[in-house]
């Protein structure tokens, strides 16, 4: 009941934000010319614009987290989901849907720690030309209804189009 709270608050505010003019209105931008995703994407969530930017170098680990057990973390302990719309590596979350659910980004090469298995990270080029973390092939992305490390409130959350889910790490879903 908490997480359909959660959930529904999310869908809630980046709703206001697409009326309000940040994004394409649909919350389904694919970079099509005239986007303006890279405000979205570098100034949205509850990390604001030095976090999203990818500073701490893209770092995933792994930790606790809610009833999941061992699960992809960012380096604060934030919970990481990958989106069951992307597809062969690409992000399908732009506008609205990256302010909900931030994609972590880097500015340099990916960090593996704490667990998380090396050879399993990758990037991938947004449409705003920021790179994307993934892991085992999956874009990976913060929830802004996690408030503190550990929590899981976007899993199995079905918004923008498909389902959310933490990864284990040996990269599969998490959670159902």
């Amino acid at each position: 009941m908490i997480k359909a709270h959660a959930a529904l608050a999310a869908l809630a505010v980046s709703g206001m934000l697409a009326v309000a003019g940040c994004g394409s209105g649909d919350g389904n931008s694919y970079g099509s010319s005239g986007e303006s995703s890279a405000t979205t994407e570098s100034s949205g969530g509850r990390y604001g614009a030095s976090r999203a930017s990818g500073s701490a170098g893209g770092s995933v680990a792994v930790a606790s987290v809610g009833d999941l057990g061992k699960a992809l973390v960012d380096a604060e302990g934030f919970t990481l989901y990958y989106f069951e719309k992307d597809r062969n590596g690409k992000s399908a979350c732009y506008a609205a849907c990256a302010s909900a659910w931030p994609p972590l980004t880097t500015g340099g090469a990916p960090n593996a720690t704490s667990g998380a298995d090396p050879s399993k990270l990758g990037t991938t080029k947004r449409t705003d030309g920021t790179v994307q973390v993934t892991y085992a092939g999956w874009p990976l992305y913060t929830y802004t209804a996690d408030t503190k490390p550990g929590e899981d409130n976007g899993t199995d959350v079905d918004a923008f189009g498909a389902a959310w889910y933490p990864l284990h790490p040996d990269g599969e879903k998490a959670g159902e």
